[in-house]
């Protein structure tokens, strides 16, 4: 085999290239888009021609924690997370440099933003809107940049120590109070049930003797007293009839 053959055989297994199906390729002449490689075996011309891969996966970022100050003023630390994915993988090279940069810079903008005209209560109770208004104010900037923001998620929200005591102090109160007002409610039924169960008894002097009978067995069963009667039972009233 000859010299030629050799360096003919090498200029062509270098220009050999395999697209995974989770990606496509830009190629480019002389520095010069052409066109975009989709998946499988391809071939480029070596020197001459290079490419550049693009993953066209959902792609997670996580959004580091910012400082931010609430509308009541209190500041808090709060990191995300955000899902984008590319649609257009021409436009993501050739519109925007280093993208998964730009995106990490604009979320972090967004949050602050969006969280720092809302009060703490509206962050810490609606976390799902707060992720769709920052999600918002991205996609539109990526839109042009044929990237499609998923979703972006809040994952944590740091307090400062004296805020987290107001605020376990503040639910103590309140579980205190469901506390008082169930019990309240409770005393109103079982006195209406009282009530209800007074006047049967006193329709019945039989009635009120076997009442008298289910408490002295009640007392009973600990067998740890005496019972005493000073005055015989006929004594108690039996709710007479009035004469007529």
């Amino acid at each position: 085999m000859s010299v030629f053959s050799i360096i003919l055989i090498l200029f062509f297994l270098s220009g050999i290239r395999i697209v995974y199906e989770y990606k496509r390729a830009l190629k480019f002449r002389f520095g010069k888009y052409i066109k975009t490689l989709q998946p499988g075996f391809r071939w480029i011309i070596p020197i001459v021609e290079t490419i550049q891969i693009v993953d066209i996966r959902v792609i997670t970022i996580n959004i580091v924690s910012q400082e931010v100050m609430t509308e009541d003023n209190v500041p808090c630390s709060i990191d995300g997370v955000v899902f984008f994915k590319i649609n257009d993988p021409e436009k993501a090279v050739l519109e925007v440099e280093e993208y998964k940069f730009a995106i990490t810079q604009l979320s972090q903008a967004a949050l602050r933003d969006v969280c720092g005209k809302v009060e703490l209560d509206t962050i810490l109770s609606k976390r799902e809107e707060m992720g769709k208004n920052i999600k918002h104010i991205v996609e539109i900037e990526t839109k042009e940049w044929g990237i499609d923001i998923n979703d972006v998620k809040i994952k944590d929200i740091q307090l400062p120590e004296n805020m987290r005591r107001m605020m376990a102090n503040q639910a103590e109160a309140e579980r205190s109070r469901r506390a008082r007002i169930i019990l309240a409610l409770a005393e109103e039924q079982a006195a209406g049930k009282l009530l209800e169960a007074g006047k049967l008894i006193d329709q019945s002097p039989s009635a009120i003797k076997l009442r008298l009978y289910q408490t002295l067995s009640n007392i009973a069963a600990e067998k740890n007293s005496t019972i005493l009667f000073p005055f015989p039972e006929e004594v108690l009233p039996n709710n007479p009839k009035k004469d007529s």
